[in-house]
């Protein structure tokens, strides 16, 4: 039977009910995958579709909904003279591949995406049909304007030379920003997410989002469902913040890859740079647990995935068996080696990205400097059609031309050219042949995402028997290929025996070509050897599956969370949060202190009663007209806990009378203004601050923008007006720095919002609380109302002990208790209210109430 959730297109379809989760996706992920091709058409076998039958529960699988700006189809008229279109599989296609080794036993893939070619809107609907039937695919029709607009416009023109590292300084340097393309790219994306609700089962299907033309797509499938299990990953390089943040547009693409729930990216400065954005922008910092890194974003928590992407073994295999290939491979043999002649070889996309000219430039530098190679050494240049269309494609096209002609003029002679420009498309087994009689790859892009060409190029250069006969190499001899690549390109750090070179860097470039064709064999056998290693463990299939996994781990708690949206168009976000979790509503609390008669107030000040980012820290007349008023009620016992000195608070409070105030964390304590200040803990020497000091002036002199604070039993340093990053990152170096100075003193260093302190042992604000607790028991007078307000890790130690103190002695039975927080986030706080405005709000509201009960009382 089909699924609840599926809508017309799949009833087009015979469809299969998924399974809830990836249960059979938890197993060891394989490390090769040998499957010899790709797979043939799903089969729509109706033996696995659902049935009152228990014993097909068997049959069903997991589904996947893999989405994409393209299918991984072909697509040709009919060329009989009838109307129609013929449509295959594009083996070449990444997506495709994915399934491949994803492994149809296991997991079904629906494909949502556009076709290549424009289909007549007559048309659609039966094309629709053949592509669901008979390839699980789904296409997303696009008017050929808006399409123009999105994909030529902002993904080529705005986006991509953006995303590496080229900035519209003047009209001819990548497109200015232009809002119309913004508009066209936003209402693509939501077409897409149309067409992905008419075949998502939103409970049990997981959503996996690929490339930066569907950046915005997550918050268009987050807002129609808010437990949606969405993975995205980004196939290009992600840019430092210096560069992001000239986007006009950028909080809104951020927000809405944090709708999310993994993200994945090729390389780890790739996964840094888009972290630091989120940080410097959002303000949202990202922690590390058991290997994870994840952001908490209202609640949710979005994982970060760092793994690149891997070829397809089998296909590749499959190839490298083809008689074709063996036949080009002899051609190229003749056409070569039999010269004595050495092949170099690259194989790029005629962008300007991929430094075809550098490398061109490299070669003449080669020459140059190693007259004895002129004659014997040949590049052979392969220069596949450019993705993109514009100005900038023609200037390289037209560069690339007239460096090879200068190049082949200066050096070349009868019946030899130095260069050799491809400029046509190649079958992919010519390009496999090609690799394969190499001595050396050249990828010297200037930036570029993953880049599986020398992937593909190690693979060759193992061949096969058959190969091996061709090449005249015995078997049993160990492989060799040496690679020369760009630092700038992801595939540069999985690739350790590679000889990484600044393309920028001429000279540099053409001694890495010589170095890589005059290294000892043994040696180009080694790296191979370890290149080949890692390329065959880590390929297609080993990426899906882990970046799979992480993804169902990631959204196993979305079944018991609570979640509800804010925020309008491209700025809505999903806030989830534990069922046990609430916020405090006014109607609650009111009622709560009308019916009781005994009250313990805790009030934390800097981020509570005062937001962190005020410049002036002092209470406003109206807090403190607030807090006098709640004071006066003799039934309320209202205390301020705070780090803060006990001058200063003493000092901002002086008219509230009865005030308890605990400072430094509790390590003072007042219970009123009659009484003495006493300690919670022993009194202690300060020795250890003639240690701290030095080495905290250390840090605040070379970290602008930080300040030490000298309390009289602490001592905090604050980088809240620092770098973010550079004040993170000085902050774990000063804690570590502290903690081995200061490990035989009594004292304790902690990390805080945006500061590191150090203070007493056994000092903690959940001292405050207990000793209040006590005190009030002791009088006789067990609180039957507890209200406990704060916004950080110290006050997670009074909402502890708050928590742990229900049903016991020291308070009334059935006692009304509020632990709170401020802002959505894991708290051992049953409450939360969003900010300090509506904590005010809520303070106000109980000093109403109890200005209306004065008189009674």
């Amino acid at each position: 039977m089909v699924s609840r959730s599926y809508s017309n297109l799949l009833e087009l379809a015979s469809g299969e009910a998924p399974s809830p989760s990836f249960g059979r996706m938890s197993r060891r992920i394989p490390r090769i995958m040998t499957v010899a091709g790709i797979m043939s058409d799903l089969d729509d076998d109706g033996s696995e579709s659902v049935c009152s039958d228990p014993s097909s529960s068997s049959a069903q699988k997991d589904r996947i909904i893999v989405v994409a700006n393209q299918l991984p189809i072909r697509v040709q008229r009919k060329t009989d003279g009838s109307k129609g279109w013929l449509f295959s599989w594009d083996e070449n296609s990444l997506l495709l591949q994915l399934k491949d080794g994803l492994g149809d036993d296991e997991i079904e893939v629906i494909y949502v995406g556009c076709l290549k070619e424009e289909i007549h809107p007559n048309e659609q609907d039966e094309v629709s049909q053949i592509l669901l039937e008979t390839f699980k695919c789904v296409p997303t029709f696009v008017p050929p304007d808006l399409f123009t607009k999105y994909y030529h416009g902002f993904c080529k023109q705005q986006l991509w030379p953006l995303f590496h590292y080229m900035l519209p300084l003047s009209p001819d340097l990548g497109g200015r920003f232009n809002r119309l393309l913004w508009q066209a790219y936003v209402s693509v994306n939501k077409i897409f997410a149309d067409r992905i609700m008419e075949v998502i089962n939103p409970e049990d299907d997981f959503v996996w989002v690929h490339d930066y033309h569907l950046m915005v797509l997550p918050t268009f499938l987050r807002k129609r469902f808010n437990r949606v299990k969405l993975g995205f990953f980004l196939h290009s390089p992600f840019p430092s913040s210096e560069i992001y943040k000239t986007l006009p547009i950028r909080e809104e693409i951020l927000r809405a890859l944090l709708n999310s729930d993994l993200i994945g990216f090729h390389t780890f400065d790739y996964a840094r740079h888009f972290l630091s954005c989120c940080s410097r922008m959002l303000g949202i910092s990202y922690e590390s647990k058991r290997g994870y890194i994840g952001l908490e974003y209202y609640g949710r928590t979005v994982s970060i995935k760092i793994l690149p992407v891997g070829i397809h073994m089998g296909q590749l295999q499959q190839v490298l068996s083809l008689p074709e290939t063996e036949a080009k491979v002899s051609e190229l043999v003749q056409q070569y080696n039999h010269q004595g002649r050495t092949l170099l070889l690259g194989v790029d996309d005629m962008d300007i990205f991929k430094g075809i000219s550098l490398k061109l430039l490299a070669m003449e530098q080669l020459l140059l400097q190693h007259p004895e190679k002129q004659g014997k050494v040949v590049l052979v240049q392969i220069a596949n059609p450019a993705r993109g269309k514009g100005k900038d494609v023609q200037e390289v096209q037209d560069e690339t031309n007239s460096t090879v002609k200068r190049i082949n003029e200066v050096f070349g002679r009868p019946g030899y050219q130095p260069v050799i420009l491809i400029d046509k498309p190649l079958k992919f087994y010519e390009r496999i042949a090609y690799y394969v009689v190499a001595e050396c790859c050249l990828v010297t892009a200037v930036r570029d995402g993953m880049n599986l060409i020398p992937y593909e190029y190690i693979i060759s250069r193992q061949g096969n028997e058959r190969l091996d006969k061709v090449l005249k190499l015995d078997s049993s001899t160990p492989k060799k290929s040496m690679l020369v690549v760009s630092e700038f390109i992801g595939c540069s750090p999985s690739l350790s025996g590679a000889i990484r070179v600044n393309p920028w860097n001429i000279d540099v470039v053409a001694d890495a070509m010589d170095s890589a064709l005059v290294m000892p064999e043994p040696e180009k056998q080694l790296r191979h050897e370890k290149h080949y290693r890692y390329v065959s463990t880590h390929d297609v299939g080993y990426w899906a599956r882990s970046f799979l996994q992480d993804l169902e781990r990631t959204c196993k708690d979305h079944v018991r969370r609570r979640c509800w949206g804010i925020g309008f168009g491209l700025s809505f976000r999903v806030v989830a949060l534990d069922p046990n979790f609430r916020k405090l509503s006014m109607e609650h609390i009111v009622s709560a202190y009308k019916r009781t008669t005994t009250r313990a107030i805790l009030l934390d000040y800097d981020g509570t009663l005062m937001p962190q980012n005020a410049i002036d820290k002092k209470p406003s007349a109206k807090t403190i007209e607030i807090i006098k008023t709640l004071c006066r009620d003799k039934n309320n016992m209202v205390f301020i806990v705070s780090a803060r000195s006990r001058k200063t608070l003493a000092d901002w409070f002086p008219t509230c009378e009865k005030l308890g105030i605990a400072a430094e964390h509790g390590y003072f304590l007042r219970m009123n203004q009659d009484e003495e200040w006493e300690t919670c803990i022993p009194e202690v020497e300060c020795c250890w601050k003639e240690i701290a000091e030095p080495v905290m002036q250390l840090y605040t002199e070379t970290t602008d923008g930080s300040v030490i604070e000298d309390k009289e039993t602490s001592m905090v340093w604050s980088y809240e007006d620092a770098d973010p990053d550079f004040g993170s990152c000085q902050a774990k170096e000063l804690l570590d720095h502290l903690e081995s100075v200061l490990a035989n003193e009594p004292v304790t260093v902690k990390s805080g919002q945006n500061i590191v302190e150090v203070k007493p042992q056994g000092v903690s604000k959940g001292l405050v609380a207990k000793r209040l607790l006590n005190e009030m028991q002791e009088k006789g007078m067990s609180p039957d109302f507890v209200l406990c307000i704060g916004d950080d890790r110290s006050d997670e130690d009074m909402f502890e002990v708050i928590m742990s103190s229900v049903s016991g002695p020291s308070m009334a039975p059935a006692a009304e208790v509020f632990a709170c927080t401020v802002g959505r986030k894991p708290s051992k706080a049953k409450y939360y209210l969003d900010d300090t405005t509506e904590i005010v709000r809520l303070t106000q509201g109980l000093a109403s109430v109890a200005d209306q009960m004065s008189p009674q009382m």
